[in-house]
């Protein structure tokens, strides 16, 4: 019986990908998916019927696949995990294919977060990374902000498409102009994290303005407080 999975392989190294993603991987017969996602996996996929693909032509390649698949079991990875920002994807996938089993991965997210001491039960995640209208969750940035929270945020790439393209410095403008005191915002900016290309910006939010980051950026709005358990003393008494 065939099976089809759509399988999170984590932000870019090798050493983020699961052993159930390993697992799964290696005993597939095929594969398909973008460059960067299959350079992670590129050391699972010997033997392996190996597609790859772009935004363009990627439903070509789904249809072309579909009616030889027979009996075999196919792989998509996805770069991060599948449930966050690739939900427009998994569904397509859906209709094409009918049953997938999705195998989450560790996103860029939960790296960010950490490296930034940022806790994810005080934060809010945002991304832009979609297809359809942001402009709501542009008001979802500024109110998570207004209330206190982090908020981890994957920006819009869109360079074709100005008034579609909402990366870090478009961001600190939209900000700005709606009167946050952006100079005095703790801002950090990750690119390809965990690869060997990783770079890291850390600043004030103003400072984003004017500045260039790639696709592969994740920001960080660290408002945290600390707030250990010696605060709540009163748990401790019987």
């Amino acid at each position: 019986m065939r099976k089809i999975y759509a399988i999170g392989v984590g932000p870019g190294s090798p050493k983020y990908v699961t052993e159930i993603a390993k697992e799964i991987i290696q005993n597939c017969d095929i594969v398909i998916g973008y460059k960067y996602t299959l350079k992670t996996i590129e050391h699972l996929l010997k033997g392996k019927e190996v597609h790859e693909i772009t935004m363009n032509n990627q439903e070509e390649s789904y249809q072309k696949i579909l009616p030889v698949l027979g009996n075999r079991s196919l792989v998509i990875p996805f770069t991060g995990d599948v449930n966050f920002s690739e939900s427009e994807v998994v569904d397509r996938l859906i209709e094409i294919f009918g049953e997938i089993e999705i195998i989450s991965g560790i996103s860029s997210i939960q790296v960010a977060a950490s490296k930034t001491h940022v806790p994810l039960d005080k934060s809010k995640v945002i991304t832009m990374h979609i297809t359809s209208s942001i402009e709501e969750k542009k008001l979802d940035l500024q109110k998570a902000l207004i209330d206190g929270y982090n908020v981890i945020l994957v920006p819009r790439p869109w360079p074709k498409q100005p008034d579609k393209h909402f990366m870090p410095s478009e961001i600190a403008l939209y900000l700005r102009k709606n009167n946050f005191k952006t100079e005095d915002m703790k801002v950090h900016v990750f690119e390809a994290l965990t690869t060997e290309n990783e770079t890291s910006f850390s600043g004030n939010v103003r400072d984003l303005e004017g500045k260039e980051f790639s696709d592969l950026s994740v920001m960080v709005f660290n408002q945290t407080r600390l707030d250990s358990y010696m605060n709540y003393k009163w748990q401790w008494k019987n």
